[in-house]
């Protein structure tokens, strides 16, 4: 049996420190791969009900906008 999956191209907005950061806690030296990494362990885990990163991004973008 053959199963297909539809993969899509997705795309983000990350601080530069975030991405060193994710990279260094998945054990990837590859943006992509430290994405993937990351999204696989958000979905497999049972205590990603907090979303950390969203409040930092909110901090972030307001920064910006000063």
């Amino acid at each position: 049996m053959v199963v297909m999956v539809k993969i899509v191209h997705a795309q983000t907005v990350l601080p530069e420190n975030v991405l060193e950061e994710l990279k260094r806690k998945t054990g990837e030296n590859a943006t992509k791969d430290a994405i993937a990494k990351a999204v696989e362990h958000y979905l497999m885990c049972p205590y990603t009900h907090e979303a950390p990163l969203e409040k930092r991004l909110e901090e972030v973008i307001k920064k910006k906008k000063k």
